[in-house]
């Protein structure tokens, strides 16, 4: 049972109540975005029938084939690959990658070193299955001032580029997360170069939180986790793959067999549950939204670092605190994992995890594992100990562990 300290739950209501405006344009947005949805579950006539699926090799699955549709239609695509067999936005990364480079081709990342688990996937870190093990030439460039450094992507341009990969969220950096605008200026820049680039967009943690997609101002693929916003909390497992139809067709062929590719891949019973979680998925981003900006107002009241600050725009759903020491950072977590719903009497060690170099804290109180659109709160055990928040179904359930979270730090 979760005893709250009224001492904590007046402080946060008196935090709350400075946010009104803020609340206002996030419930706006989520209003704009069902209608989106909506506008999509019509124009392509969902009936009940579409939300059975097929086991076994998955032929003629039409309902699947009309969960990509959708998908498409909202995130401004050509096509859509909308899968259970992307287990992960790691995977959907690696298929896109692998689906659409070749031999001798370069990738070249503009926003850094890409997220730790594409490591492996890219030869970053030694792996006989990596990109540069087959032939894949791979460079990066740092961001400049939380911007793209165009004065190197310009010199990096003349050379023979195939694609070009860009992470929206910070992962476990410390950088800001890239706004539509930015990313928007620098689509632009570099289309006017050569237009031939593919320029592939990491799209993890920002879906519906700002009114575009990438792929509506000029980017040429996008993929994402559906354990994350898009899931809306509902969707089991899964990610997506979006963009231009050849490109498409080329990471199905990757993910299943050449020749077959989209045609093929049963959807057994999730159609239903993607359907469902997107459906919800406006409201839940909604929710996460206005449960991080809360935090980052509160934990900011209580004297802690935060980034993005309150006030400060979004492109995803994640709030970085900074604690003093690693006990905090533990605190934290542990309030976290004890204000969620399923085990939340569990407490949170760090501990080893495949794909990153240092112990990681975790706090997932969640129904589906690894779910990051419900409430949660991780991060790297090292200097200068930061968590990486994010989620929440609903924003009371997000209102709650937050209180709990504070509670437990200040005992």
């Amino acid at each position: 049972m979760l005893n709250l300290n009224k001492k904590y739950v007046d402080f946060v209501n008196n935090e709350e109540k400075k946010l009104v405006e803020i609340f206002n344009k996030i419930d706006e947005l989520s209003f704009k975005n069902s209608k989106k949805v909506l506008d999509a579950f019509h124009k392509y006539n969902v009936t009940e029938s579409d939300l059975n699926g097929t086991t076994g090799y998955g032929y003629n699955d039409f309902g699947r084939d009309k969960v990509e549709a959708i998908f498409a239609s909202i995130l401004g695509a050509e096509d859509a690959l909308v899968r259970t067999q992307i287990i992960s936005g790691t995977h959907a990364i690696s298929i896109s990658l692998q689906g659409i480079l070749r031999p001798n081709d370069t990738l070249l990342s503009i926003s850094g070193i890409p997220y730790d688990t594409l490591h492996e996937v890219i030869g970053i870190k030694e792996n006989k299955s990596s990109l540069i093990n087959y032939g894949i030439k791979y460079k990066y460039i740092d961001l400049k001032d939380n911007d793209f450094d165009y004065e190197l992507l310009k010199k990096e341009l003349k050379n023979n580029i195939k694609v070009i990969h860009i992470q929206r969220s910070r992962g476990y950096s410390l950088r800001e997360s890239l706004s539509i605008n930015k990313i928007q200026k620098v689509i632009k820049f570099i289309k006017n170069v050569n237009k031939d680039i593919i320029i592939f967009i990491d799209n993890c943690y920002c879906e519906f939180v700002e009114e575009k997609s990438p792929l509506e101002i000029g980017a040429d693929l996008i993929a994402g986790s559906l354990i994350k916003n898009l899931g809306g909390g509902i969707a089991h497992n899964g990610g997506y793959i979006a963009g231009k139809k050849e490109l498409i067709e080329l990471c199905a062929e990757r993910l299943n067999v050449p020749g077959q590719g989209k045609e093929v891949g049963p959807s057994e019973n999730a159609n239903k549950l993607f359907l469902q979680g997107l459906y919800f998925a406006p409201s839940v981003v909604a929710s996460s939204l206005k449960t991080s900006i809360l935090t980052s107002k509160v934990l900011e009241s209580l004297n802690y670092k935060v980034s993005p600050k309150y006030n400060e725009e979004r492109a995803d759903i994640v709030e970085l605190i900074y604690f003093n020491n690693e006990n905090e950072m533990i605190k934290y977590a542990e309030g976290i994992q004890g204000g969620g719903a399923i085990n939340a009497n569990i407490t949170p060690i760090p501990s080893d995890m495949p794909g990153y170099d240092n112990k990681i804290i975790m706090a997932s109180a969640s129904f589906i594992q690894g779910s990051s659109i419900e409430i949660s709160a991780d991060g790297p055990l090292k200097k200068p100990y930061v968590i990486f928040q994010q989620g929440a179904l609903t924003y009371d359930y997000g209102k709650l562990a937050l209180i709990n979270a504070i509670s437990k730090l200040n005992e």
